[in-house]
């Protein structure tokens, strides 16, 4: 996680972005008074949003659980996929 001021960030955005997506770095501008704002590559983001989406329900969650216990157990299987 990478902090800077509104300013710094000002001078060398490009560097701060390059930071961001390269090194998938999250990046905290504070503003002073103001409310801060976060920065992050859009494929962090993208992914987030699909780990909230398979999160956000009960059934859902078991799923994944057990679908992690099974191969944790060495009780899973691989399939070859149709093309």
């Amino acid at each position: 996680m990478i902090t800077t001021t509104i300013s710094d960030f000002r001078k060398d955005i490009k560097k701060y972005l390059d930071n961001v997506t390269l090194n998938f770095e999250t990046l905290i501008i504070n503003r002073g008074k103001d409310t801060g704002v976060v920065v992050m590559s859009i494929d962090e983001y993208n992914s987030l949003n699909a780990t909230q989406h398979e999160l956000s329900s009960k059934t859902n969650e078991r799923r994944l659980d057990s679908a992690i216990e099974k191969l944790r157990s060495g009780n899973s299987f691989q399939k070859e996929l149709l093309d």
